[in-house]
């Protein structure tokens, strides 16, 4: 299959009525200073005759240092980001704290040029917001997530 696959878990909770989803947000020196547009489900790469519910819950684990919370996935769908990655979601309902968070690592040349490799985070942070704000903060492709979520789910966010 040509392009790159992903698959991921978009948890969410009920806050006071409303819906409210877990983002991260992409590490290393690249995302540093970004914040608008580059937030994400937990997400991973899978290949051909991999699962890909199992590399979402895989991924999710790798990225939060923790297990997603039992219960059955609910199938989003897919959408194709600008890079022409492919993502397939699932929601799951459960909790999340934040300060918990441990994600694996990756090794990269940093400054450019040095010769120097230094080793950063997959992931720097983990937030719960709103649907309101994540539709902010998120991947603009990923946005249809969080719409296929509101309908599935129900929220006054849902437009």
């Amino acid at each position: 299959m040509a392009g790159k696959r992903s698959a991921g878990i978009l948890l969410f909770r009920r806050r006071d009525g409303e819906l409210e989803v877990l983002l991260v947000h992409p590490g290393g020196p690249l995302w540093a200073k970004k914040d608008l547009g580059v937030w994400s489900i937990p997400k991973g790469e899978y290949d051909d005759g991999e699962d890909p519910q199992a590399c979402a819950r895989r991924e999710f684990e790798e990225e939060t240092g923790s297990a997603p919370a039992p219960g059955e996935l609910v199938e989003l769908g897919e959408v194709r980001q600008a890079s022409g990655k492919l993502v397939r979601a699932w929601a799951l309902e459960g909790d999340f704290d934040p300060s918990t968070l441990r994600s694996n690592t990756f090794t990269m040349q940093w400054p450019p040029r040095s010769g120097r490799l230094q080793e950063f985070p997959e992931v720097d942070r983990a937030e719960w917001f709103t649907l309101e704000q994540a539709r902010e903060r998120i991947n603009p492709a990923q946005a249809a997530f969080l719409d296929r979520l509101a309908e599935r789910f129900g929220s006054a966010d849902a437009e």
